[in-house]
């Protein structure tokens, strides 16, 4: 048996891009209006400092508003909740994201449930939970709905699949559950407490797996030919790689999947880096842009 095909996640995020910047240019050039997207980051996480540039430059490539607003550690919760009914009130303003994690002293949720669920371009509002749950018209979690694009593209029809996700987050796995339901896929929602965990995911046509632990899903617990989505980003030590100029070793990227094995039993998987992840900024900017047509009333921009 061949290896799995390679989902390629750069160049199907570039493709959603290209339709993004598309209906931009439409939009400007039938209403003289341009899509903003306000992404709030508070702290100086490094991580959450290179994720916040790089979605405000792919923001301003597609041709829309880039709003950035940076804050230290000490904002106090007030600040944050008057800056976002502000953006609420802004039309120039369609999508509203603030970058997690916050600092603990500040309450998370209070913070997402005061973004207008209409800007909620991160979908993490519980409107657009329930919405997403009840079939109606949410704005989805960005890598969720990347997933299910990148499943849908490969496929075609998921009607009719068993499918496994492994990880039940408010961000990942259980939107991920609710989207494959959508698609008619009989969906089991597992995660690292689930007994005989390997057995389940032996019986799965697709896995996503989204629970956060380094390489856990091994090429035995894969039905030959299934599909296979590795959502997982960790870093791990990587002493083949030698030693950093100040004698730590030097570390790589992985995801949940043991991709070496699994790739050789799977139909198609999804490598890490280079799968999942640059979808999650193209689906974000997608969000912005029906969130936008949403707001002003234009028709469905079908991307």
């Amino acid at each position: 048996m061949s290896d799995a095909t390679i989902i390629d996640g750069k160049v199907f995020a570039a493709k959603l891009r290209e339709k993004v910047t598309a209906v931009v240019s439409d939009l400007k050039e039938k209403h003289g209006l341009m899509p903003g997207l306000a992404v709030v980051l508070v702290g100086e996480d490094p991580a959450s400092r290179v994720y916040v540039t790089s979605k405000a430059k792919q923001t301003v490539e597609c041709g829309m508003e880039s709003i950035e607003y940076r804050f230290g550690d000490d904002i106090d919760e007030k600040t944050l909740l008057d800056l976002i009914e502000q953006l609420n009130g802004d039309p120039k303003v369609n999508g509203i994201l603030v970058q997690l994690p916050l600092p603990k002293l500040i309450d998370e949720q209070k913070i997402l449930s005061t973004i207008s669920p209409d800007k909620d371009v991160d979908g993490f509002h519980i409107l657009n939970v329930g919405r997403l749950w009840t079939g109606g018209d949410a704005l989805v979690p960005c890598t969720p709905f990347g997933c299910a694009l990148m499943l849908k593209d490969f496929h075609g029809s998921l009607s009719g699949k068993n499918a496994i996700v492994i990880g039940r987050s408010n961000i990942v796995g259980k939107p991920m559950a609710a989207l494959l339901l959508a698609e008619s896929c009989t969906v089991t929602i597992a995660h690292s407490r689930t007994d005989d965990l390997a057995g389940k995911c032996r019986e799965a046509d697709i896995v996503v797996a989204a629970v956060g632990r380094p390489e856990m899903i091994k090429g035995d617990w894969i039905k030959p030919g299934a599909t296979v989505i590795d959502v997982g980003i960790n870093r791990v030590d990587a002493p083949e790689k030698g030693l950093k100029e100040d004698g730590t070793v030097k570390t790589k990227l992985v995801g949940d999947v043991e991709f070496a094995s699994v790739v050789k039993v799977a139909g198609a998987i999804t490598p890490v880096p280079g799968g999942v992840g640059p979808m999650t900024i193209a689906c974000l900017l997608r969000n912005t842009v029906v969130a936008f047509t949403r707001q002003n009333g234009f028709d469905d921009p079908g991307i």
